[in-house]
Formats: C-alpha cells, structure tokens, sequence
C-alpha cells in the first residue's frame, strides 16, 4: 500500500445563498495499492464527507462535493519534506501579501 494526497473541493451553501461564494479546498492522505485507486478512493471519499448541518443561524448549511482535483503520490515521509505545493499568481499582490501575514498571525496567536 502506497500514500497519496489528495485535494478535495466543496461549495460551501448557506442559508438562502444570500453570501460570498465559499469552497473548501482540502488536502487528504488516501491509502491505496495503485494511483487509479487512489484517485477513484478520493472521489468516494468526497462523496461520502459531502454534509448538511444548520448553523447557529438557524440556516441550514450545505458541503457539497464538487471534485478531487488533485492525487498526489506520496514520497518517503521525512522531517521537512515537501507534499504540496501550488503557484499563486493574484491580480492585487499587496492584497495576496496581507491576507498571508493576517493567517501567519492567527496561527502565532491561537498557540
């Protein structure tokens, strides 16, 4: 058996849809004997974590599976090894800078 990582995507709907268009980008480690597994596993797998739960809103909240876009196999898990990676290339670079620093933050404070 073989690791891969594989990315999920969800639309996130809520309430009367009255909100900014939300996806969930997931990053999830498959076990499998072969890559064609791996990738037919993921898309189970997305199926079967799509979910439906009401809010503190009382609205109803949907996680609807939209596709694995992405199964990566794994290499040797070492200290530092890299398993992902994606180039971004934003239309507002100060804008993409700050919601970075803003998320390194957060995690520094929520220690």
């Amino acid at each position: 058996m073989k690791w891969y990582l594989a990315k999920f995507v969800y639309q996130v709907v809520s309430g009367s849809g009255n909100h900014a268009p939300q996806f969930d980008e997931q990053l999830r480690l498959i076990k499998a004997d072969e890559y064609e597994w791996a990738c037919e596993k993921a898309s189970i797998l997305g199926r079967l974590y799509e979910c439906d739960f009401t809010n503190k809103r009382d609205e109803l909240v949907k996680w609807k599976f939209v596709s694995v876009v992405d199964v990566l196999p794994m290499g040797s898990l070492q200290d530092g090894e890299e398993i992902y990676s994606t180039i971004e290339e934003p239309k507002d670079v100060t804008d993409y800078l700050d919601r970075i620093k803003n998320k390194s933050e957060m995690l520094s404070t929520s220690k």
